[in-house]
């Protein structure tokens, strides 16, 4: 008798504990993140120009760094730059793709963006671009939250790794990238040579989330010809460019 009272006392336990570390389980529905995006600068041209990096490397930073906000809920988002990459001094970088703001309407599947690409700047409004996902059992800790690793294709030619999580009921992420059952905390280019990874999460709220404004309309197809042609004699260089400005 006193066997079966021990076993029925350690399975309410167990049970009362599973129940309790369910309970306490935070999701989040409103959120402000801090994005840091890398840039392996030495990578990059190396991979371009192995002859002229060996010239230029040690006129070139290893590596650039710059964060980013997210600030959203599961209706709507916006990300933009907070911080410009500090470059040494007497050092030389060429930036890309490096202050576009873009705000996401989950109900409606649309996305609005403000890009500027060389000397000009695109206002791109469409519907939010899809993503071919393939999961995986990884999972990695981003900013204290436990994420599941996914491989993405976009337009079935850039391919990347990304980390979400479903404790944050938002399917947003880094730059352009949306898609997954949660929000997506890391994002790896392996082709651009650049990662983006939360640092910091915080409940947020949904003020100042407005669509840009500034930029010359177009649509996804419009502004990919428009950019596809001003690279088209690029080689390397015009791929690795195309792919930036899409993210």
């Amino acid at each position: 008798m006193k066997k079966i009272v021990i076993i029925y006392t350690a399975l309410f336990c167990s049970l009362f504990i599973s129940i309790t570390a369910t309970a306490q389980t935070n999701f989040l529905d409103k959120v402000s993140i801090e994005f840091e995006k890398k840039v392996s600068y030495w990578g990059l041209i190396k991979d371009l120009n192995p002859e002229w990096f060996e010239r230029s490397k040690d006129r070139s930073p290893k590596e650039v760094i710059s964060y980013y906000n997210f600030t959203g809920d599961a209706s709507r988002s916006i990300y933009k730059q907070t911080k410009e990459p500090v470059i040494p001094r007497g050092m030389w970088y060429e930036s890309f793709a490096e202050n576009s703001v873009v705000y996401n309407d989950y109900k409606a599947a649309t996305v609005t963006a403000s890009k500027p690409v060389f000397e000009q700047t695109f206002l791109l409004q469409d519907s939010i671009q899809k993503v071919t996902w393939k999961y995986t059992n990884d999972t990695r800790n981003i900013a204290g939250f436990e994420c599941r690793k996914v491989v993405g294709f976009l337009n079935d030619t850039t391919g990347f790794y990304a980390f979400y999580t479903d404790e944050i009921m938002i399917s947003g992420g880094p730059e352009s990238i949306t898609g997954l059952p949660g929000m997506i905390l890391g994002l790896a280019v392996p082709g651009l040579h650049t990662t983006w990874f939360a640092t910091k999460v915080e409940l947020g709220t949904n003020k100042d989330i407005t669509p840009p404004s500034k930029g010359k309309k177009t649509n996804r197809k419009a502004y990919t010809d428009t950019i596809s042609k001003l690279i088209k004699d690029w080689g390397k260089e015009g791929a690795r460019l195309l792919a930036a400005y899409l993210i």
